[in-house]
C-alpha cells in the first residue's frame, strides 16, 4: 500500500469531511484530477471508519458480520444523464450497512457524512431503515403495521434521540385501510427510516466509532421488525 494512503486511514475523519467541503467549492473534473490523492485519503478515512462501525454493529447484530465497507459504501461520480445538476461528483458520503448489501431491498444502518451548504441531506446523519421498499414488501409492511401498530410504534420509541422521517408520504391512506386509523401517518409512507442528524462534533470526536454505535445499538428492534416482515414478504 501506498505510505501516504496507509497513514492517512488513521487520520481525523476531519480530513474526510474538509475534502468534501472543498470539493463543494470546486465540483468540477479537472479540480478534482489535481486533487486525487486528497480523494484517496478521504475515500480510505470513510471507509476504515465504516470497517469498524460494521464490526461494532457485529456485536449486537450478526446478520452484517459478513460486510466490508466495499459491500456497504457508494461511488462518488454521479449520474448527470437525467439532472439538471451536472456536477460530477457528490459531495457526500455514506454507507449502507444492510444483510443482503447496499442494493439487497432490506432495511439497513446508514452512516453520512456531507459538505457544508451541500443540501443533499442537509448535514451528517445516522439512520436506519428501508428505502423505497419493492412492492411486495411495502404491502406487507403497511400489513405489519394495521396488525400491530403499537408494536411498531414501540420500536421508533425505543430509538431514543432518533426521528421517525414522514416527508416522503402519500396525502391520503392506502386504499384499504380506514381513513380514521389510529396510525394512518405511518401507513402513509413510502419510506421507512429512522434518523438523528449529529454535527461535526460528534463525526471528528476520538470515540466516533463507538458513538456512532451505541446510537445505531437504539435502532436495532426497528430493523429487526422491517426485516422480519422483508423477510416473509420476499419469501
Amino acid at each position: 500500500m501506498h505510505q501516504g494512503l496507509e497513514i492517512c486511514i488513521f487520520a481525523s475523519m476531519k480530513r474526510a469531511i474538509q475534502f468534501l467541503d472543498n470539493l463543494q467549492e470546486n465540483n468540477y473534473r479537472e479540480w478534482f484530477e489535481d486533487h486525487k490523492d486528497e480523494y484517496k485519503e478521504a475515500q480510505a478515512i470513510f471507509n476504515d471508519t465504516v470497517d469498524k462501525i460494521i464490526a461494532g454493529i457485529t456485536t449486537f447484530d450478526p446478520s452484517v458480520g459478513h460486510l466490508t465497507a466495499r459491500n456497504c459504501t457508494f461511488r462518488i461520480y454521479r449520474d448527470v444523464r437525467f439532472s439538471r445538476d451536472k456536477a460530477p461528483y457528490k459531495t457526500h458520503m455514506g454507507a449502507f450497512i444492510s444483510p443482503k448489501g447496499k442494493g439487497g431491498g432490506y432495511s439497513g444502518y446508514y452512516f453520512h457524512i456531507e459538505a457544508k451548504n451541500a443540501a443533499y441531506i442537509g448535514g451528517h446523519i445516522l439512520s436506519t431503515g428501508i428505502y423505497r421498499p419493492e412492492p411486495v414488501v411495502l404491502k406487507n409492511i403497511r400489513e405489519e403495521i394495521f396488525l400491530n401498530g403499537d408494536q411498531f410504534e414501540e420500536t421508533i420509541g425505543l430509538a431514543k434521540g432518533f426521528n421517525l422521517e414522514l416527508g416522503d408520504a402519500l396525502k391520503r391512506v392506502p386504499n384499504g385501510y380506514p381513513a380514521d386509523f389510529k396510525y394512518a401517518q405511518y401507513l402513509k409512507l413510502k419510506d421507512f427510516f429512522l434518523s438523528r442528524f449529529v454535527d461535526d462534533n460528534f463525526m471528528t470526536s476520538p470515540d466516533l466509532v463507538e458513538r456512532a454505535v451505541k446510537e445505531f445499538r437504539k435502532t436495532l428492534e426497528f430493523h429487526q421488525l422491517l426485516n422480519k416482515v422483508t423477510d416473509y414478504a420476499l419469501e
